[in-house]
């Protein structure tokens, strides 16, 4: 993924969203922002996994069923517990950046989002 001039390379898990991701790959959308999670559309609309949750680790790669889109916390967000990364709903984790995340601070909303698979 490039956002801006950020650049964040991920590995999938194996799971339904990670496949339907990969599917839809190339694509682009604009950046949006709430506190310490970047967030965007997707050409993907997957149901709720089973194991889907709302606090995630920095770094795990959500997918937001709720509004079809991929959100990347970093720190908290608005309805946060202390210092947790909490999501606006239960997302489907479906990977994780092998780079640090909290480098998405500077983005803001609007900014284009090229995702690409690569090998």
């Amino acid at each position: 993924m490039t956002i801006g001039a950020v650049a964040i390379e991920a590995e999938t898990f194996d799971t339904p969203t990670a496949a339907a991701i990969l599917a839809a790959c190339p694509f682009t959308a604009a950046a949006m922002t709430w506190g310490e999670e970047v967030y965007f559309s997707t050409p993907v609309s997957v149901a709720r996994e089973d194991d889907a949750r709302a606090v995630v680790e920095a770094g795990e790669m959500a997918y937001w069923p709720d509004g079809d889109a991929i959100a990347i916390g970093f720190g908290p967000t608005p309805i946060s517990q202390g210092d947790e990364i909490r999501l606006a709903s239960p997302c489907n984790i479906w990977g994780a950046a092998l780079s640090d995340v909290r480098h998405l601070a500077p983005i803001r909303g609007g900014e284009t989002i090229a995702v690409e698979a690569v090998e």
